[in-house]
């Protein structure tokens, strides 16, 4: 990771190659980045020993991991105070996609089949992309593995049993295989189950100061069952490569809800089937023009119950069915200029059984055209998006009247990144960039007369970036990486999103306009000493995020809920012959859940730790390991969203073979 920060970004003549049994496919016009990214792969992403992505990306800089409990609770993640909907999640290079809320829940993928997390703001370098991905302020990259053989190696197996508190047994299950000498298969099982149940002690005052409530309790209806398949085909052609992918994701769950107004136990409940088929080809027909084309056809079911009778008895199925398509064309005009252009059609659909509610799709095309120079000493990419959103509604299962068209949008969105090394070495760089964003209002936030408002504008967003990067290797024993980021972000007709007592249910808010400034500093430090390695990776992000609308607003210049000004996170990890023992650590600053910074919605700080301890031993060919974690060693007591109480010290053993 550290080596690639380093790179030159020379874009007309750097590489970047996949192996598959000793076979290179090199895709041109693919550079490092102009603006570095956060990342997690390899011995790193599994000493974390976290359950889905989302535990991972709370070890990233700029992010804010919303959490509402347990295992199979919601896990959604907001970049720089932007919101979820401007940060794109892709799972190997295609975007994963939620027309009817925009919340990606990343607690449903797991790590066992991931190899790598990157985290960008702004947009990767790479000329060779799609066009979505010029359209968020930042994109999350989930890459799982390729399969790798070597000499005569011909299959590959890796299993793992997890058992933890709350009675929650994890099963994995990993194959990979080779079909031919260009052509390789892997296939990655997983489920989990849990009841949820996890001690916390809830505390309220009142207005006056005087405790309303200080007792310890036992989380309920938080039972979790879920299944995961996933298989792959890998492929390599004369200068070039494809792949192919099939998904489901099945899970039953409880919904604890919110502790509100002395209700201890719900009884809301969740059923989630999603599928999605995707692939991609690429291919160099010549050394200075390179293509891909990409596609996705995905399913996604919910049906939602609320049974209780002193709120709004619910029974509801909503799906959502999406197909995209994308082709990326990138050309070498001089050794030192290249450009792209890259072409995206959307279709979205959601239907419901919902009585008298409109049943809306959505056409969205995107067209982006970058260009890239590279210098002896600065590199620069500017590219221009352009967006055009055209959604209609339909009747409802109910026989309600066609609603017609009912919102237009185009819009243009331009960005400009630039990186200048100002020494003769290229140990230190400085770099910024400057970016247009927008996004749009999602189906919930415009149609859904429960959930939605029918005013709420698209939002814009402006994004200032300007920051340094120094690496540094010490004695040949150390490696040290800085990196420090200041921003400041414009958004107009911010839309805020908030429980709204059943968690599958939300409360849609325009703020209007919110000013956001922030700082994001990380160091990666590594050395070896004889036959102890040692790592450390550190961050911390401030960020003053103010809701500027209208000065008589009583929160004028208030920190926008959820968004503590200061957080932070550590990970140490230490090696010694077969054993490894990793420390985490994660803080979460003040912040207040309402829009007025006042006594009544303050929120404490609150940190975690975490620890675990693996010993790993080979068994003639066979690799096992044995694992023993604690988490929240000092049993602090917290909530990451207001009345969903998160769980004390917990424990979890875990034993993997790999074959």
């Amino acid at each position: 990771m550290l080596s690639c920060m380093m790179c030159w970004c020379l874009f007309a003549s750097a590489q970047k190659s996949h192996t598959l049994d000793n076979i290179e496919v090199v895709s041109r016009h693919t550079f490092s980045d102009i603006i570095p990214s956060q990342n997690l792969k390899g011995k790193e992403l599994e000493n974390l020993n976290a359950l889905s992505v989302a535990d991972a990306l709370r070890y990233f800089s700029g992010l804010q991991v919303k959490d509402y409990g347990g295992v199979g609770g919601l896990k959604t993640v907001n970049i720089r105070s932007m919101g979820s909907q401007h940060l794109g999640v892709y799972y190997d290079g295609i975007q994963l996609g939620n027309a009817q809320n925009g919340q990606i829940d990343l607690g449903q993928f797991a790590l066992d089949n991931v190899e790598e997390i990157s985290l960008y703001n702004g947009q990767k370098s790479s000329l060779m992309q799609t066009a979505s991905d010029y359209g968020n302020a930042g994109n999350v990259y989930i890459r799982t593995r390729i399969p790798k053989f070597v000499g005569n190696e011909k299959t590959h197996f890796r299993g793992k049993v997890k058992y933890g508190s709350s009675n929650m047994l994890q099963l994995s299950a990993l194959l990979e295989q080779k079909l031919s000498k260009k052509v390789s298969a892997s296939f990655n099982l997983g489920t989990l189950t849990s009841d949820g149940k996890y001690k916390f002690r809830y505390t309220r005052k009142n207005s006056d100061g005087s405790v309303a409530y200080d007792t310890t309790a036992t989380r309920q209806n938080g039972d979790v069952q879920t299944i995961r398949l996933e298989g792959n085909l890998h492929g390599l052609i004369e200068r070039g490569s494809w792949y192919f992918k099939a998904y489901t994701y099945q899970s039953n769950r409880g919904i604890p809800g919110a502790i509100v107004n002395n209700v201890w136990k719900r009884a809301e409940r969740q059923v989630d089937s999603n599928t999605f088929f995707q692939g991609a080809y690429q291919k160099d027909p010549a050394d200075w023009y390179s293509f891909r084309v990409m596609g996705k056809y995905a399913n996604y079911y919910t049906h939602y119950q609320n049974p209780d009778t002193t709120t709004m008895m619910v029974d509801n199925k909503y799906r959502q069915q999406e197909a995209y398509v994308s082709t990326s064309h990138a050309f070498e005009i001089l050794p030192w200029w290249s450009t792209s252009v890259a072409y995206d059609v959307r279709w979205a659909k959601l239907t419901s059984d919902m009585y008298t509610c409109p049943e809306p799709y959505r056409w969205t095309h995107m067209i982006a055209i970058a260009s890239a120079v590279s210098f002896k000493k600065f590199s620069a990419q500017a590219s221009v998006l352009y967006n055009n959103t055209r959604d209609k509604g339909e009747s409802s299962a109910a026989g309600t009247t066609p609603v017609g068209a009912t919102l237009k949008i185009s819009r243009f969105t331009p960005a400009l990144f630039m990186n200048w090394y100002p020494f003769r070495t290229r140990d230190f760089s400085v770099r910024g960039f400057v970016k247009n964003n927008f996004r749009m209002p999602t189906f919930n936030d415009l149609y859904y007369a429960e959930v939605g408002n029918s005013n709420l504008k698209p939002e814009k967003a402006i994004q200032y970036d300007l920051g340094a990067t120094y690496t540094a290797k010490i004695h040949k024993t150390a490696l040290i990486f800085l990196k420090a980021d200041g921003y400041y972000n414009v958004v107009r007709d911010k839309i805020i999103a908030y429980p709204k007592g059943q968690q599958f249910r939300w409360t849609m808010l325009n703020l209007g306009k919110v000013h956001i400034t922030g700082v994001d500093v990380e160091a990666h430090g590594q050395m070896q000493i004889n036959k102890v390695k040692a790592g450390l990776r550190l961050q911390y992000t401030y960020q003053r995020a103010i809701d500027v609308t209208d000065e008589k607003d009583s929160y004028y210049k208030h920190q926008i809920p959820y968004i503590p000004k200061h957080s932070g996170s550590a990970i140490a990890d230490i090696e010694w012959k077969a054993f490894t023992f990793v420390y985490s650590f994660i803080y979460t600053g003040e912040r207040y859940n309402q829009q007025e910074n006042i006594e009544r919605n303050y929120m404490q700080p609150w940190y975690t730790s975490d620890c675990s301890l693996s010993y790993s031993m080979p068994v003639k060919k066979t690799m096992l390991k044995a694992t023993f974690e604690v988490n929240n060693i000092f049993s602090q007591d917290y909530d990451v969203i207001l009345n969903y109480p998160m769980p004390k010290r917990n424990y979890a053993i875990s034993l993997s073979v790999q074959l």
